[in-house]
């Protein structure tokens, strides 16, 4: 076991894990925090992503013992106030959530993204969605709701 003192959506936490558990792993089975998924187990579909410090990463390659220290936000983050987030509302609206399964870490690496540039052209957010992959929805929707999310968020700095 190893000691680890983490935020977890804003939250602190102090928590002794196991050296071989991936971050999903204690995410998922230790925290309840069941919006992340596990899809591939390899990080190659992203539905295990989660943001790590400000940047997004697939929750199912990192071990636990490796985020001491870190802020890390789960989708269940991604809420303000009890309210669905911009970005969460628009992939509703838009269409981008057919089985939702992919859903989570798409939204997740939106998120990143938006952190860094809220005013991201179509290839700046195509670039930062290509490690999600999603069966259904062709992608298309899934931009559009990026799109428009980034669009309303500036807009409400204002």
């Amino acid at each position: 076991m190893k000691s680890i003192s983490i935020k977890i959506n804003g939250e602190p936490l102090a928590l002794d894990v196991e050296e071989h558990w991936t971050l999903l792993y204690l995410l998922r089975e230790h925290l309840a925090l069941t919006g992340t998924k596990e899809g591939c187990g390899r990080g190659e579909c992203g539905a295990c992503t989660v943001i790590v410090d400000g940047k997004p990463i697939n929750s199912c390659l990192v071990l636990a013992p490796e985020v001491d220290g870190c802020e890390i936000t789960t989708i269940e983050g991604e809420m303000r106030n009890g309210r669905l987030s911009p970005l969460q509302e628009a992939f509703i609206e838009m269409g981008a959530i057919q089985c939702g399964f992919c859903t989570p870490g798409m939204v997740m690496s939106a998120r990143a993204l938006l952190m860094r540039n809220p005013d991201p052209s179509e290839d700046e957010i195509v670039e930062a969605i290509c490690g999600n992959l999603c069966r259904c929805t062709g992608y298309e929707p899934i931009i559009r709701a990026i799109r428009e999310a980034a669009k309303r968020e500036r807009n409400h700095e204002r």
